[in-house]
């Protein structure tokens, strides 16, 4: 759109993020000049969440902030000493050192890392078909984040990644948020889609955050209880004959083998479990059930030792009170808009215009729990690639990485946009270009819409898009598969023909983003799903055959022993995990790391607000400034995830306490399961 010499370029938000705004680049003789968010795009309305608008205004935007041009270190790892060189040097120097390890070591010993640094769909999928193609282990990135809730869904679902649309809450009498926090994860969400519906809405969370103090219900839920939680929920809706019989019969299998355990868990033993009132558990089971209701199980429901048997549990709710594949229904973990709009369920690793060329076997993978102690054995990693993430800032065990990091003999190269804690440790570094400078997808995770990812300016300095850096770094391996060199605008047109949205990309600029369907879609309405039985399984023998229950147990976590804590470290406001982390308006906005803390247990601690305390446990001792809250029930600490490391005081962040314990499926993150001690100096 032009006006008066001014153009304004519509484009989409890639980050990892529920809302999926759309955004409005305003360009003043061919530079630009703000970025601001699309007044008529129907996620955000207008403008952009805070963080955004700061850090895409500063940082993203500031050559003085990016990586302008391949680099190779001069120093010690860590220290930042780089000197700048070509494109060919960096690109022959990556080449020749892989080959090496592969013809010493084999392809395996090389270890790629990655994950949502952007979530648009071609610089976010397509590096993978290189490592694929090469043969590396890829370190899985959902074992950091969410994967024990994929597993549970895949048992119960056979998906879980086909969650319900959005939109369909018009009809909806009740939702329910479990686990999640839309007022820091997902604020256009929270403050339209949530707040302006009609519906009653219970939040479920140890955190009476911002979502939580504005719901009709808030349950405090113990960490660690939410499975005796849902099963105290079922207990009310059977006693009180709120069970779909009839839905149950036609597409359930289990029902009869959990509900003896289910007439155990009385309302008044959900109390002495979970510390949430009986009358509380009561009212939101009747509410919930009577419906029709959705229920969204955050990613931070999952991420704690028993995470799987948790999600597993929740799912009874919508299961037995036939809520789900109806108007006003569902059950939503994540959706996976692209595939539901192909009709194909999950996508894989990338889909473009034919798969076929790209038939290499499936990566070996090893889970980023694993990781930190892996990166101590030569003999088992030999090169560290690292695109689309920081591990120093969002993985465990930091000082653990930090000392693998450091080993001379660890090939390391690292593409990023900017110089991370990560990228300090590098071999080579080598600059992506920003979300504004290439076209690409996006492919919303809440919202069944997709946006146009619109190139805005040239990339600065020599940086390149991710995609054209692995096809730059294949021809150089001599590599010569037709799917890692495909053209930027072919996939994008064939994925636009894939997705069913029925535009291409010229109407997609145009308009700034498309849902897959004019009406909301009733996903699982046909009530087949993609399990062995084609129900949905509470008993599950794909979960007893991996050593798993048959069904989800009533567990609850021991309560922490005298003087230790459980601490919670979610998402801040101001951050998308460590995205934004060092833009210094951002860093303005976060002000100095703090730590909640129950009055109760300050004042047993002797502990009061602004004090300086120290969380201890065996993976190190960190400061941060208490404060004296009821945001968090007894004997639970908040903090907040992904500040880079490098801006800290102590040169670290809360996540040198992740001890990387794994949960009980999908060999992912516990991080919620931490326990910590409190002092003062």
């Amino acid at each position: 759109m032009e006006s008066g010499g001014k153009v304004t370029v519509n484009t989409a938000c890639p980050r990892d993020c529920y809302d999926g705004c759309g955004i409005s680049v305003v360009l003043r003789d061919g530079e630009i000049s703000r970025v601001a968010g699309n007044p008529d795009h129907p996620s955000n309305r207008g403008p952009l969440c805070g963080k955004c608008s700061a850090a895409y205004n500063g940082a993203w935007r500031d050559e003085n902030s990016r990586l302008l041009f391949p680099m190779r270190r001069t120093g010690a790892k860590g220290g930042g000493a780089f000197e700048r060189i070509t494109w060919d040097e960096a690109l022959d120097e990556v080449a020749s050192r892989l080959q090496g390890i592969v013809d010493a070591h084999g392809a395996g010993s090389i270890h790629h890392t990655h994950y949502t640094g952007t979530c648009s769909m071609i610089a976010g999928g397509f590096p993978g078909r290189f490592f694929d193609h090469l043969g590396a282990t890829e370190i899985d990135p959902d074992t950091v984040c969410n994967k024990a809730g994929h597993v549970a869904w895949d048992y119960v679902f056979g998906s879980s990644v086909n969650g319900f649309d959005p939109r369909t809450a018009a009809g909806s009498n009740c939702i329910l948020v479990w686990g999640a926090n839309p007022s820091a994860c997902a604020p256009h969400v929270d403050r339209y889609w949530l707040r302006e519906s009609k519906a009653k809405v219970i939040v479920i969370d140890p955190v009476r955050h911002e979502t939580a103090a504005n719901a009709d219900l808030h349950l405090q839920v113990r960490p660690g209880s939410d499975a005796a939680l849902a099963f105290a929920m079922a207990h009310v809706i059977e006693r009180d004959g709120l069970i779909d019989r009839g839905y149950i019969r036609d597409h359930v299998l289990g029902y009869d083998d959990v509900s003896p355990a289910i007439a155990d868990c009385t309302p008044q033993w959900g109390e002495e479990c979970t510390g949430v009132p009986a009358a509380d558990i009561e009212r939101a089971a009747r509410l919930y059930a009577e419906g029709p209701s959705v229920m969204w199980l955050g990613q931070g429901l999952q991420r704690q030792t028993g995470g799987g048997n948790i999600f597993r549990a929740c799912t009874m709710l919508p299961a037995f009170t036939g809520n789900i594949g109806k108007p006003g229904t569902g059950a939503y973990y994540l959706n996976d808009t692209y595939g539901i709009g192909a009709r194909r369920g999950a996508s894989p690793r990338f889909e473009a215009d034919d798969a076929s060329d790209d038939a290499d076997a499936p990566p070996q993978t090893v889970s980023q729990m694993d990781v930190p102690q892996l990166l101590q054995d030569p003999d088992t990693i030999r090169a560290y690639m690292v695109w689309n993430c920081n591990p120093l800032a969002s993985n465990p065990a930091q000082a653990l990485t930090r000392r693998g990091l450091s080993r001379d003999d660890l090939f390391t190269v690292v593409v990023d946009c900017f110089m991370t804690d990560t990228a300090r440790y590098a071999d080579i570094v080598l600059p992506a270009a920003s979300f504004l400078e290439f076209d690409d997808l996006c492919a919303n995770y809440f919202q069944l819409m997709i946006g146009p990812q619109v190139k805005c300016t040239e990339p600065m300095g020599e940086a390149l898009p991710n995609q054209e850096i692995f096809r730059r770094l294949a021809r150089k391996m001599g590599f010569t598969a037709p799917a890692l060199f495909k053209d930027d605008q072919a996939m994008i047109d064939a994925m636009l023909e894939k997705c069913g949205a029925g535009v291409t990309w010229e109407e997609l600029k145009e308009n700034g983003w498309a849902y897959l369907s004019e009406e909301p879609m009733v996903l699982w309405a046909d009530g087949d799903f993609a399990t062995p039985s084609g129900r949905i399984e509470i008993a599950s023998e794909s979960a007893r055959a991996d050593g798993l229950p048959l069904t989800p147990r009533p567990d609850a976590d021991q309560q922490p022993e005298s003087g230790s804590f459980r601490l919670l470290s979610p998402a801040d406001k101001h951050l998308m995990n460590s995205s934004h982390g060092n833009d210094a308006h951002v860093r303005t906005m976060m002000g100095d790391a703090h730590v909640a803390i129950h009055p109760e247990d300050a004042r047993e601690n002797g502990i009061g607000s602004g004090d300086r305390v120290t969380l201890s446990n065996s993976g190190g001792d960190i400061s941060f400034t208490a404060q004296v809250d009821d945001i968090v029930p007894r004997g639970t600490l908040l903090t907040h995830k992904s500040r880079w490391p490098m801006w800290e005081p102590s040169g670290a962040n809360v996540n040198l306490l992740h001890v990387p314990q794994k949960s009980d499926m999908g060999q992912s993150t516990s991080v919620h399961s931490t326990e910590v001690s409190i002092t003062k100096p």
